[in-house]
C-alpha cells in the first residue's frame, strides 16, 4: 500500500524555502537591486505606481492574516464628537474645521501593534489612536499613534519591521513583545529606528489608560485653504487628564489580573459618565519654511520640537458613547490614510505614501472585498453617488440603468462635482511641480538618524531614564545572540554613551569603546514629568476596610474624594458590608495593581491579614499615594515601608487630610521612591 504519509513529507520538504541559499527576488524570480527604497520621483519625490517590487511586497503582506488584522488586531473604541473652537479657514476648506457650531459625530479606534486580538492590553507596545471623522463633506481618518515618530522612513521596509517584531515564525514566541533576537537584530541594522526605540523603552509605551494617552498624526501632511495655499500641519491630541503611564512591574502584574485594562477602563469610564476627552491641537508651518529646520518635514522618524513649532490648541473631542456590538462596530471599523475631505492632502513622505497604498488593499481582504464602506461603522453620513457596482456583499440596490460616465440616459448622473468651473466643495488634489529621475534613493536630509534620539534621552526627568535603561536591559536580556546585543549598544553608543554603558552594565557586556557626542539639546515638552497633575478626576483609589472600621469617617472620606471626581471602590477581608459599608471587592480576589492610590481606613484586623500587608507594599513600589487615617496606622507599621514619599497621615486630620491625600494622588506616581523593593 502507498504510503501517503511518505508522501506528505516529501512534499513539504519539497516547498521547504531557505531565503539564505540565493538572491533577494520578486514572487516572479526576478532579482531585486534595493529592497530600502521605494522607486520616487527624485530623492524627495512621490512614490511611483509603477514600482512592482514594492506593490508585490506590500500586498503579499497585507493579505497575510484574515480575518484579524496584522497590526492593531487587539483594540477597543468608542463613539463621540469633535468641535472646533474657530473657523480654520485661513489655513483649510475642510468644513469641520470651519465651522465653530458644527458637532462632528466620530468613530475612535485605540489599539495595540504587535500582539493578536487575544493578547494582554498593557503589554509594552505602540498604541495606535485611529480617529474617523464622519463629516458633511465625506469621510475623514486620522489614523495616528500615541507616539510622534514611527520605526521606518519609508513604507517599502514595513513588512520588514513587522515580521521582526512579531512572534518568531519557528516557533510563534513571544506574543505581543518585542524582547527576542528578530526585533532587536532589525534594530542594530537599521540606524533610522533609533528615535522610536527611544520612545518605546520609555513609559509612552505603558500608557495607565486611553484616556491618558496622547495622539499624533506622525505624519507632516497639508492643509489647503480656498486659494489654494498649502500650510504643512501636524496633528496633536492632548488628553484632559494629562498623560499618564504605569510601571514595568506593574503592568506585569495587570496582565495577569486583568488583560482587558485598558478596553475595560475605557468602556467603564464611559457607561458611568466620566468621558475621556482630547484637545486637537496644531503645528504649522508655512510652506516656504518647509526647509528651514535641521531635519526633513517629510521623515516620519523627527518630530518638529515644540519650541521651534509651538502646538496651537483648536479644538475638542469627546468619547460618550460605547458601541452596542464590538465586532460589527469596532472590528470591522476600516480606516485609511488616504480617507480626506477637500482642505486637507498628502505630502510626499515615503511612508504615507506607502500606507496611502496599504491601508486599502488590507480592508479588502480583511472585509471581504470592495464594498466595506457599506458596512454601517464604515458607511459615511455624507451620500454616495457614483458608478461602483456589485462585487462581494453588495449591499446597496441601484435602481439607475447606467453604471458609466459620461451618458445622457440618466441625465449625465451622477456628474462632476463641478458645476460651472464652481470648484467649491470638490477635492482637488494639491498642485505642486515635480521633476527627477526615476530612483532607489533616500534623501541626505534622511541620514540624520540618532541627534533627536538623543534629543529624546536629554529631556528625559531622572525616573524616565531610569525606566529606559531598565527597559533596555529586559528587553535585551532575553535576546540570545550576543553578537545582537553588541550590534545594539553599538546603536545606543550614538544616542548617548551613559545610556549604552548602563545597559551594557545589566547585560554584563564592555561597553562600546566608541561613543558619539552628546549635543547636549533637550525639548521640556518630551517628558511626563511636566504633565499636568491637578485632578483626581476617575482615579481609582481602593479604600481598605474591615469589620471593626468607623464607617462614617471612612464614608465622609469617600464622599469628599468622590466629589473630586475619584472612583472609590472597598476592599476588605470579606464580600458584603462592613459596617455601613458595601464591599466592592474581597481582599483575595483584587490587587493593588488595578487601582491608582490607596486609603488605609482600618488597621486594627488588616495589619495581620497577609493580603492587605502585600496590597500596600506593592502599591508603595509601584509608586501609588497611600493615604491612612488613624485607625490605619497599625497596618501602615505593619507595612514597614521604607519610606515616606506620597504616604499621608496618619497625623493629620479632616479637610487637610483629603487636601494633602488628593494631592499625592494626582501626582499619579512618585517617582523617587526604592523601586527595588519586594512585597511582603
Amino acid at each position: 500500500m502507498k504510503n501517503m504519509d511518505d508522501d506528505k513529507q516529501r512534499q513539504l520538504a519539497a516547498d521547504r524555502v531557505d531565503p539564505g541559499s540565493g538572491p533577494l527576488t520578486t514572487d516572479q524570480g526576478v532579482p531585486v537591486d534595493d529592497t530600502d527604497n521605494s522607486l520616487k520621483v527624485g530623492e524627495r519625490g512621490p512614490t511611483l505606481l509603477e514600482d512592482f517590487h514594492f506593490r508585490e511586497k506590500l500586498t503579499r503582506f497585507d493579505h497575510e492574516r484574515i480575518p484579524e488584522r496584522v497590526v492593531h488586531a487587539r483594540g477597543a473604541g468608542a463613539y463621540g464628537y469633535f468641535q472646533v473652537y474657530r473657523s480654520l479657514a485661513e489655513y483649510t476648506v475642510a468644513d469641520f474645521l470651519c465651522d465653530p457650531s458644527l458637532r462632528t459625530p466620530v468613530f475612535v479606534r485605540f489599539s495595540t501593534v504587535a500582539g493578536s486580538r487575544g493578547s494582554a492590553d498593557t503589554v509594552r507596545d505602540v498604541r495606535g489612536f485611529a480617529t474617523k471623522f464622519y463629516t458633511r463633506q465625506g469621510n475623514y481618518d486620522l489614523v495616528g499613534n500615541n507616539m510622534p515618530v514611527f520605526f521606518i522612513q519609508d513604507g517599502v521596509k514595513f513588512p520588514d519591521f513587522v515580521h521582526a517584531v512579531k512572534p518568531e515564525p519557528h516557533n510563534e514566541i513571544p506574543q505581543a513583545q518585542s524582547a527576542h533576537d528578530t526585533f532587536w537584530d532589525f534594530v542594530q541594522l537599521q540606524p533610522e529606528i533609533m528615535h522610536m526605540v527611544m520612545w518605546v523603552m520609555s513609559d509612552r509605551a505603558l500608557p495607565r489608560s486611553y484616556r491618558m494617552m496622547q495622539g499624533f498624526g506622525v505624519h507632516t501632511f497639508r492643509l489647503v485653504n480656498s486659494e489654494g495655499r498649502g500650510t504643512f500641519v501636524k496633528f496633536h491630541w492632548r488628553p484632559l487628564l494629562g498623560t499618564h503611564s504605569l510601571v514595568w512591574d506593574e503592568v506585569l502584574r495587570i496582565q495577569g489580573n486583568d488583560p482587558d485594562f485598558n478596553r475595560r477602563d475605557l468602556w467603564e469610564s464611559i457607561e458611568s459618565g466620566a468621558y475621556p476627552e482630547w484637545e486637537l491641537g496644531l503645528q504649522l508651518v508655512p510652506e516656504e519654511d518647509e526647509h528651514r529646520f535641521d531635519f526633513d518635514l517629510l521623515d516620519a522618524t523627527k518630530i518638529i520640537p515644540e519650541e521651534l513649532v509651538p502646538v496651537t490648541p483648536v479644538g475638542r473631542l469627546v468619547l460618550d458613547r460605547n458601541p452596542h456590538n464590538f465586532f460589527a462596530e469596532t472590528e470591522q471599523v476600516a480606516f485609511h490614510t488616504a480617507n480626506v475631505v477637500p482642505g486637507i492632502d498628502f505630502t510626499n513622505d515615503p511612508l504615507l505614501q506607502a500606507r496611502n497604498f496599504s491601508y486599502l488593499d488590507t480592508q479588502l481582504i480583511r472585509l471581504g472585498g470592495p464594498n466595506f464602506a457599506q458596512i454601517p461603522i464604515n458607511r459615511p453620513v455624507a451620500a454616495v453617488t457614483n458608478n461602483q457596482r456589485d462585487g462581494y456583499h453588495q449591499h446597496m440596490i441601484h435602481e439607475s440603468t447606467t453604471s458609466y460616465a459620461p451618458n445622457t440616459i440618466s441625465g449625465g448622473c451622477p456628474m462632476s462635482g463641478v458645476v460651472n468651473g464652481d470648484l467649491r466643495g470638490v477635492f482637488q488634489h494639491y498642485q505642486e511641480r515635480v521633476d527627477g529621475q526615476v530612483i532607489r534613493r533616500r534623501s541626505p536630509s534622511f541620514q540624520d538618524h540618532y541627534s533627536q534620539a538623543t534629543l529624546f534621552w536629554n529631556s528625559m526627568a531622572g525616573w524616565e531614564k531610569r525606566h529606559i535603561v531598565e527597559a533596555l536591559r529586559f528587553e535585551l536580556g532575553h535576546v540570545e545572540r550576543r553578537s545582537v546585543k553588541e550590534g545594539v549598544l553599538e546603536q545606543l553608543a550614538h544616542v548617548d554613551g551613559d545610556l549604552a554603558r548602563q545597559v551594557a552594565e545589566g547585560l554584563g557586556l564592555p561597553a562600546p569603546a566608541v561613543t558619539t557626542p552628546n549635543h547636549g539639546r533637550s525639548s521640556p515638552a518630551l517628558s511626563q514629568a511636566n504633565a499636568p497633575r491637578d485632578t483626581i478626576a476617575t482615579r481609582k483609589i481602593a479604600v481598605l476596610a474591615a469589620d471593626a472600621t468607623d464607617t462614617a469617617q471612612a464614608g465622609e472620606l469617600i464622599a469628599a474624594l468622590e466629589e473630586k471626581g475619584a472612583i472609590c471602590e472597598v476592599i476588605a477581608p470579606h464580600g458584603g458590608t462592613v459596617g455601613t459599608l458595601d464591599v466592592t471587592r474581597q481582599l483575595s480576589a483584587t490587587s493593588s495593581v488595578l487601582y491608582d492610590a490607596v486609603l488605609l481606613a482600618d488597621g486594627g484586623e488588616l495589619a495581620g491579614n497577609g493580603h492587605a500587608v502585600h496590597f500596600v507594599r506593592e502599591a508603595f513600589k509601584h509608586g501609588k499615594a497611600i493615604g491612612a487615617v488613624p485607625r490605619g496606622e497599625a497596618l501602615l507599621d505593619a507595612a514597614a515601608l521604607p519610606g515616606q514619599q506620597g504616604v499621608v497621615g496618619p497625623k493629620i486630620s479632616g479637610d487637610g487630610f483629603v487636601e494633602a491625600f488628593a494631592e499625592a494622588v494626582a501626582a499619579h506616581r512618585h517617582y523617587d521612591r526604592d523601586v527595588d523593593l519586594v512585597p511582603a
